[in-house]
């Protein structure tokens, strides 16, 4: 970067150009506005990771399955999803940008508690080691084998992966950019080899048919699909984490994560945590040049997200759906869970030949695995930062160290459920399926109120993007009702 890279130096207490609340966070310290690099594709990334991480059982299961059932006529809410997600990580980003600090962090300076509400949703979405078990699931096609013992050895890989590597958001950075690259590689191949010309003919039924919601598939089903088109529920949250770690902004004064065995942490910066009037972010004056700088940084985070995010998003779903149109269009029976890929694989395997369908498998369970690594990070991050902000300012524990503990926390518990055999409980399963557009619902408007109230008119949220705000806050308030309500038939009937 052109710019210094001190993370940790002195500052000013802020005298007023930003008006963040200071009655549960200390105010944040007031230094110039660091300058975008000059060479801005070296500091691509979160948007990959983002991608990378939301490219899971949605993008190669539930899209894939509509497609089967319904044929390619709901292709428009992957775009209407994903773009959707890309305004609202846009305003997660810029209060990011701002300030430092993540926007759970924001959060807390109006009530203290949010961060640990949006912590424990997203642990019940999470706490169970479904994630992991769908990777292990795919890999037994190709090998054979329990899936429960496969996933217990990938389980502390996972582990391995977050808390070794010397800088955490590089291991994950570039084992999610190694899956993108694969991805890319085998859907090239599938273009070549398996997606057929009545596929390509009804694609642009996908444009044409905007608006209309397939008969055929429950609006639970359709709207679950529109709504978590890329990621959801916690993940976007964790948008702030991942451009802090790469230096966007006034992240670039924050610490990185870094492994406490093998990374090296800032020890400047590990004293002034331990402080309890440390400060918890950075903002900047907004004159002409801190100005013309955040003209930049706000269009290149812009442009990344959409050239990242948005773009692999929708070209995966799309692929993945003209993959499934083809070889199991028509098909009845078929089950929307991990067990709708076996069904895929064979008929590839009878289409093309056994080689790509085990292809097929080994990238489902590879991409599924990398996705487990990701949540595992981002479940691990917004706990750690909430904890290390907010519950244990004078602690000596750094947030690296925290992270490291609820990452391996989060493994130990997975296998422990794994070898006990325990089905999942009952309400932790509602509670998966309700949570991420609760989370969305809520921290929607939390982040609407925010970047009015906390940041300088000349970069507050306005025009469209209230508009695109609000929107989020509708179609998740939707969402998360009917939701709700399909869980209450389920479970009385």
């Amino acid at each position: 970067m052109t710019h210094t890279d001190d993370r940790s130096g002195t500052g000013r207490p802020a005298d007023g150009p930003f008006p963040l609340n200071t009655r549960n966070l200390p105010p944040p310290q007031v230094r110039e506005l660091p300058p975008p690099p000059r060479q801005t594709w070296k500091i691509i990334g979160p948007g990959i990771v983002g991608a990378g991480v939301g490219l899971a059982s949605g993008e190669f299961i539930l899209w894939p399955y509509i497609a089967s059932q319904a044929g390619l006529v709901f292709l428009w809410g992957a775009v209407v999803g994903v773009v959707t997600q890309w305004f609202l990580n846009m305003e997660i980003e810029r209060y990011t940008l701002a300030t430092g600090e993540t926007a759970v962090t924001g959060f807390n300076r109006y009530w203290r508690h949010w961060g640990a509400v949006m912590v424990v949703l997203t642990y019940a979405a999470n706490l169970w080691p479904g994630w992991v078990t769908s990777s292990a699931t795919m890999a037994s096609y190709v090998f054979g084998g329990n899936p429960t013992f496969i996933a217990l050895v990938l389980l502390p890989c996972i582990g391995a992966i977050l808390t070794l590597a010397p800088v955490v958001y590089t291991a994950l950075e570039r084992l999610l950019f190694l899956k993108v690259a694969v991805i890319g590689g085998f859907f090239a191949l599938a273009v070549i080899f398996a997606v057929k010309a009545s596929s390509w003919a009804d694609l642009p039924q996908g444009v044409t048919h905007v608006g209309e919601f397939p008969s055929e598939l429950g609006i639970a089903v359709l709207m679950g699909a529109l709504a978590y088109a890329g990621a959801g529920g916690g993940q976007n949250l964790c948008q702030s984490n991942w451009i802090r770690d790469k230096g966007f902004g006034m992240g670039h004064y924050v610490p990185r994560l870094v492994s406490p065995v093998t990374g090296k942490e800032d020890l400047t910066a590990a004293v002034e945590e331990t402080s309890t009037q440390a400060t918890s972010g950075y903002v900047f004056v907004p004159n002409a040049e801190n100005m013309a700088r955040w003209k930049r940084w706000w269009r290149f985070a812009n442009t990344e997200q959409a050239l990242t995010f948005v773009l692999v998003t929708v070209l995966t779903i799309v692929l993945s759906s003209l993959l499934a149109h083809s070889t199991l269009f028509g098909s009845s029976g078929l089950a929307n869970d991990v067990s709708f890929l076996q069904d895929e694989g064979e008929a590839l395997k009878a289409q093309i030949g056994s080689w790509f369908g085990v292809l097929f498998w080994l990238i489902g369970s590879f991409a599924l695995f990398s996705a487990a690594v990701g949540i595992v990070d981002y479940t691990s991050r917004l706990a750690a930062d909430v904890l290390k902000s907010t519950y244990m300012r004078g602690s000596r524990h750094s947030e690296s160290r925290v992270y490291f503990w609820l990452v391996w926390g989060l493994v130990v518990i997975g296998m422990v459920i794994l070898l006990v055999g325990i089905d999942q409980p009952l309400v932790l399963l509602v509670i998966s399926a309700c949570v991420a557009g609760l989370m969305m619902f809520v921290y929607g408007g939390l982040l609407l109120f925010m970047n009015r109230k906390a940041l300088p008119a000349e970069i507050k949220v306005r025009g469209y993007r209230v508009a695109a705000l609000i929107w989020v806050v509708v179609l998740f308030g939707v969402l998360s009702v009917l939701t709700v309500r399909q869980q209450i038939l389920d479970v009385f009937g």
